[in-house]
């Protein structure tokens, strides 16, 4: 059980307690109640009308809390059978607090030593005050008295709360030699009770007249670029001491490191003169410090501290971090892409430092380098004016300059190498077998063909460069694989066995080009390969013209005889002219007709070259491909097998240069036909035979 009690409760008063329960009845029931021993309690027990047992605890003296905070008792109950029996229970009686304690001190008085010239914040001392107490009845405030004069409590801070005195002002000796300072701690019980202390400071004399120095001209700004010598300011130094505490002298902090010299001018004066070249760059303002010490015991000393500005001048070039500058740009870049920072640094200062970038016009191919880059002339930024092409431009060198703003202006300048890297936006271009937009090439082959036959030869030529443009062969479908195969490299399509009565006579094979760019680009392209058991020399282009065969072998005679004629003339007109060179030089008149047949010697042997070699106008970074003439050697006697002469001139990526040839199958009489998808310039048809002979 658990009873709080104050400890200003009269003795005598009551409290109720727990009975106990005894299940027995009459004389077995409860008897009788004890209480362990205690001064200031007893219990009082009552028998009830129906005879039942009570108790009371009763307080028989004043309580103190200070004495005694908690008082354990033991109650116990006896009943009155035979043997007795017992229970107990125990009583923790808590005593609640009053404000019954005053605060007091250790000590009445108190005396206390303080140096004059203590720092502001300087403690004192710290006072401790005692209330028996607990709780808010023992927490206490700290305060002034009356008697405490306002110029001491000018001199000294008390905290309220910690009783910690501090230095509040500057304490001199010459004004103040002690201060009686009068304190009173006080509770924060409901009935408060306080405490009284004086506190005697006496202050300690000490050389407390510092020297002082006095600044009495001064330029707080130079120019950098000042002659040495120029005075800077003037300064006087005294002390209200005498003798020696009155002596003073001036030195200047870090007098060695800085670029100033002290000179005195006359008794207590100085002037500060600058004794090294400035530079702004290095230190744009110095801190100066004057010092003054004088001679007593202890040594005081005071201070001043000038600022003093460097103004700047422009005596410094910009400044790039890098002399050459080297930027990849990848092809297809969107125009204006920033491409770098070119950021020049002017350790100068204001319109000193203030830069402008401009490009150092160059041109490239009647082309300005202003209009292919731009620059910021802010920030340095550069950026590309255009999207470039690899395949037409691969670099650019050229100069920025980075000019400040001062007078007079300087300025530097970088060279900037900007190199353009291949993509792979180049699909291979089929240029062999030729084919319309979206059309199917159609291949004769004899049946009885030997293993190993070239059937087709699939050319690619690709506009990339390096691996972009390394062009691959592959069989993408294929209605027989044991009947084909195909070189990866060449693309040639050649059999791989003879036909048999069982492999059908139509064949369909889709070869893709695949370029090594990343990622791979390809073409494709569509082959139909018939087989017959006789050649005949099909139709399988529109843009091919049949003939008849005797219209076939007319022609095949007439350039026959041409070709004999013109060799024939040919011949004489050698003869002739060794003969001329073996004779005196007389004035030589060629017949009409010779001059006729030379002219179209000369027509023929033009057409017929200009069919057959193809011009091109760039290298093809391609190494699939040979060299053009060993390329259209090959394609030739591939192409003859098949019966037909003819040459094209199929459409190639914007910007390649290229003019491609090729030999198809089937003849036709020459002619040139527009389209949209190609020019096809088709020779003299011949329907060949074995043992012909084509020019």
């Amino acid at each position: 059980m658990h009873l709080d009690i104050s400890e200003s409760t009269a003795a005598g008063e009551r409290f109720s307690l727990t009975n106990a329960v005894d299940a027995d009845v009459g004389a077995n029931s409860i008897k009788t109640y004890y209480l362990s021993e205690s001064k200031s309690f007893i219990i009082d027990i009552q028998t009830g009308s129906d005879g039942s047992k009570y108790v009371d605890l009763v307080l028989n003296s004043n309580l103190d809390r200070e004495e005694q905070a908690v008082h354990n008792l033991i109650l116990t109950a006896v009943d009155g059978g035979v043997p007795a029996r017992s229970g107990t229970a125990s009583i923790i009686v808590r005593v609640l607090d009053i404000n019954d304690n005053a605060p007091f001190f250790n000590q009445p008085i108190y005396a206390i030593n303080v140096t004059e010239n203590s720092p502001i914040g300087t403690l004192v001392m710290t006072l401790n005050a005692t209330d028996l107490d607990e709780g808010n009845n023992a927490e206490m405030l700290y305060s002034y008295t009356l008697y405490t004069s306002e110029k001491t409590q000018e001199k000294f801070a008390l905290n309220s709360n910690t009783g910690e005195i501090k230095v509040k002002d500057v304490i001199d000796f010459e004004e103040s030699h002690s201060f009686d300072i009068y304190i009173q701690a006080r509770d924060q019980g409901s009935n408060s009770l306080s405490g009284d202390c004086k506190i005697m400071i006496f202050i300690t004399d000490l050389n407390d007249n510092y020297p002082e120095v006095t600044i009495k001209s001064f330029k707080s700004t130079l120019k950098e670029d000042v002659a040495i010598g120029t005075l800077i300011a003037v300064i006087s130094i005294s002390d209200r001491d005498s003798g020696d505490n009155g002596e003073v002298e001036l030195t200047l902090n870090q007098q060695t490191s800085l670029p100033f010299v002290l000179n005195k001018s006359s008794e207590d004066y100085f002037a500060l003169h600058v004794s090294e070249p400035l530079d702004r760059e290095t230190i744009p303002r110095y801190e100066i410090t004057f010092i003054v010490t004088d001679k007593g015991t202890p040594r005081l000393s005071d201070n001043e501290t000038i600022t003093l500005e460097i103004l700047d001048v422009n005596d410094n070039s910009p400044i790039f971090p890098q002399s050459f500058y080297t930027i990849h740009v990848v092809e297809n870049n969107v125009p204006g892409a920033l491409l770098t920072s070119l950021s020049a640094f002017d350790p100068d200062l204001h319109e000193n430092q203030y830069l402008v970038y401009f490009i150092m016009e160059k041109e490239i191919i009647n082309t300005s380098m202003s209009m292919l880059f731009s620059i910021n002339p802010e920030n340095g930024n550069l950026y590309a004016l255009k999207t470039f092409d690899f395949e037409r431009e691969r670099e650019f060198l050229f100069h920025i300059e980075a000019r400040d703003s001062g007078v007079p202006p300087l300025n530097s300048n970088v060279t900037v190498h900007i190199i353009i890297l291949d993509q792979n936006d180049n699909t291979p271009l089929i240029v062999s077998p030729w084919r319309a937009q979206g059309s199917v090439i159609e291949e004769v082959i004899p049946r009885s063909t030997d293993k190993g036959f070239l059937v087709a030869k699939v050319i690619a030529i690709d506009a990339d460069s390096l691996q972009n443009s390394r062009v691959t062969y592959q069989l993408l479908q294929i209605s027989d694989s044991s009947l084909f195969s195909l070189d990866q490299y060449n693309g040639e399509i050649r059999t791989t066995r003879m036909f048999s009565y069982r492999d059908p006579r139509h064949q369909r094979l889709v070869v893709v080009a695949k370029d090594n760019g990343d990622p791979a680009l390809s073409a494709t392209v569509t082959i139909k390969i018939s087989t017959v058991e006789h050649m005949v020399t099909p139709f399988s282009e529109t843009t091919e013209l049949p003939l008849e065969y005797d219209l076939f072998t007319d022609l095949n005679l007439y350039l026959v005889i041409g070709l004999g004629s013109v060799s024939f003339l040919l011949l004489i007109t050698i003869l002739v002219v060794i003969v001329l060179k073996c004779q005196k030089p007389k004035p030589l008149k060629m017949p009409p007709a010779m001059n006729m047949n030379l002219n179209s010697l000369n027509r023929n042997s033009m057409i017929s070259r200009n069919s057959i070699i193809s011009q091109r106008s760039s290298t093809i970074a391609d190494s699939t491909l040979i060299s053009s003439d060993a390329y259209w050697y090959s394609l030739f006697l591939a192409e003859t097998r098949k019966g037909k002469v003819v040459v094209r001139q199929p459409i190639v990526p914007k910007g390649a240069g290229y003019f491609v040839s090729s030999i198809p199958r089937s003849t036709g009489p020459t002619e040139t036909s527009d389209s949209r998808a190609s020019t096809l310039q088709v020779c003299a048809p011949l329907r060949w035979r074995p043992g012909a002979v084509f020019l």
